[in-house]
């Protein structure tokens, strides 16, 4: 059975949240974050899972008030 569209935005949003942890730059760990979880409030949608929408709209969020503060 091959993957669908809708588990390649899962895998794909893994993979960006994956590779932020991997960074030691923060600005760009929190970009390559904020990425990953807005592929997953798409892919949390697609798939009917509010619980997988509000934790990572909420993550993106924090990462959104980060990377503005620190442009000051």
């Amino acid at each position: 059975m091959s993957p669908t569209a809708i588990e390649y935005a899962g895998y794909a949003a893994s993979f960006f949240v994956l590779i932020s942890f991997l960074m030691k730059n923060i600005i760009h760990l929190r970009a390559v974050n904020t990425i990953g979880c807005l592929l997953f409030i798409v892919y949390g949608m697609l798939i009917g899972s509010w619980p997988i929408v509000i934790t990572n709209l909420a993550i993106c969020l924090v990462n959104a008030f980060y990377l503005v503060k620190s442009r000051k």
